[in-house]
């Protein structure tokens, strides 16, 4: 019986409704014979063994070296894998069977290649007979060639395109100034200048030093006019007394004020970094160690230090020349200050624990270290310090006649230091960082010193290094 629709009959013998469809071509798949057992010998590995196959003869050898960049290569059609890596001369082509272009080869080649397309022997050492040797072994890793970026880097080039490094000896002189140019353009380090050193004259308040001032001026005044008008002396007396007894005071914390505020940190109680809060002003007095950035001493080369100062004194008579525009007659000024701190550890005698210390980066600091004379030169012994001078030098100092006192100290790893500062908990990282406000010493009635401010993080080094002075 007939039907409109078409129908076919399968394989398996059943009648389905549509026609046939047509045979598609099957794609090729790739096959995978298993290998034989080869028990260790790479003659039996197939091709994969030729690669580790010495030839008897010694035409071809395996052989590693820089490309030349300028060897021309031309690449086509390749019908089997072939590797080449070594040094091409600028006539070197692959071609197989006299087609240009095309290479047919059937194990892996590593070397250079003649003007034929043919590996080159591997020599080594001169060839009796007195032969030209056409090629040169060639050892060592393959420098990358790096592609042309734009980028700008300092220095000489090599011939694949990266840095060359030069090696040689330095002399003293660029080494130190190279030195001394990371450590003070290093960020994790803060240099102190002269001006945040304690001084009293600088930590009195403007305002009520010129108040006393005018206040005295009025009293001589009027003790003055009392004195012409009416004759009577004890007005001005009494400012005088007074002027006198402020001027004593002023000249004792002057002179005393240092040792006073050393006097105050002694006496400071030590906290426990256990039960410090987050936020509390503490001190706390341990042993060092170095942060990322240890530094070294300017003079005596000291390393593995946390704290360095150096400074240069000089002698000022009646006709000899100033260090600073400050500099009095008959006394001793400040010519150069090199004075340095980093980021360090103290490990809390107490508690054990140990904080990092926030000193660098620009850091408010207040040093309270001892300096050791290390150089005294005077015209006696002005050429005995090789060293000395050396050291002039590389700072564009001049010693010229002058009287002149080296002075260095420094805080290193394993010494015993008091810090005061802010405790900060982040992350279970204890630190201690500088205080958001001075702190004040108040007034020592006792020892007639008046009020003084701290700021930043205090330092005082309790076991300050004794320094011998250096003969000349």
């Amino acid at each position: 019986m007939g039907s409109r629709f078409p129908s076919h009959q399968l394989s398996s013998g059943l009648y389905v409704s549509g026609r046939p469809e047509q045979p598609k071509e099957r794609t090729p798949t790739m096959s995978s014979v298993a290998m034989p057992y080869t028990g260790g010998d790479i003659k039996k590995s197939g091709e994969l063994g030729k690669m580790f196959v010495t030839p008897a003869d010694g035409s071809r050898s395996r052989k590693s070296g820089p490309i030349n960049s300028n060897a021309p290569l031309r690449t086509g059609s390749f019908n089997g894998a072939t590797s080449h890596s070594g040094q091409l001369n600028s006539g070197n082509r692959m071609t197989s069977g006299g087609a240009p272009g095309y290479v047919s080869m059937k194990k892996t080649n590593s070397g250079p290649l003649n003007k034929h397309g043919e590996p080159m022997k591997k020599s080594s050492g001169p060839q009796a007979g007195g032969g030209n040797v056409s090629s040169r072994q060639n050892s060592g890793p393959i420098p990358p060639i790096l592609p042309t970026t734009g980028l700008i880097t300092s220095g000489p080039l090599n011939s694949a395109g990266a840095p060359r490094k030069v090696s040689g000896p330095l002399d003293s002189t660029g080494s130190i100034k190279l030195q001394n140019y990371s450590v003070v353009n290093n960020q994790a380090v803060t240099r102190i200048n002269q001006c945040d050193e304690y001084s009293f004259r600088k930590s009195f308040p403007k305002t009520i030093f010129w108040s006393i001032i005018l206040l005295f001026l009025m009293g001589f005044i009027a003790g003055g006019f009392i004195l012409g008008a009416v004759h009577n002396p004890i007005l001005l007396v009494v400012v005088v007394v007074l002027f006198a007894i402020v001027c004593v005071v002023f000249t004792w914390n002057t002179c005393y004020g240092r040792k006073a505020i050393i006097g105050f940190i002694s006496r400071y109680p030590d906290a426990e970094l256990r039960t410090a809060k987050d936020g509390q002003f503490v001190k706390v007095s341990g042993v060092v160690t170095c942060g990322n950035v240890p530094l070294e001493s300017s003079f005596q080369k000291v390393s593995r230090c946390v704290y360095t100062v150096t400074s240069l004194y000089e002698y000022r008579g009646w006709d000899s020349k100033s260090a600073n525009p400050e500099h009095r007659r008959f006394s001793w000024g400040l010519r150069t200050l090199e004075r340095h701190v980093s980021d360090f550890y103290i490990s809390d005698f107490q508690s054990g624990l140990r904080a990092l210390v926030k000193t660098g980066y620009g850091a408010r600091v207040t040093p309270y270290v001892e300096e050791s004379i290390v150089v005294d030169i005077d015209q006696s012994n002005r050429n005995m310090s090789p060293e000395f001078v050396r050291w002039l030098a590389q700072r564009n100092l001049s010693s010229d006649d002058r009287i002149m006192r080296l002075k260095e100290g420094y805080i290193k790893e394993g010494s015993t230091v008091s810090v005061m500062g802010v405790v900060r908990r982040n992350d279970n990282v204890l630190m201690i960082v500088p205080p958001p406000e001075p702190l004040s010493t108040g007034c020592q009635w006792s020892k007639c010193i008046l009020p003084a401010s701290l700021e930043g993080i205090v330092l005082r080094c309790e076991d300050s290094s004794k320094i011998d002075v250096i003969p000349v």
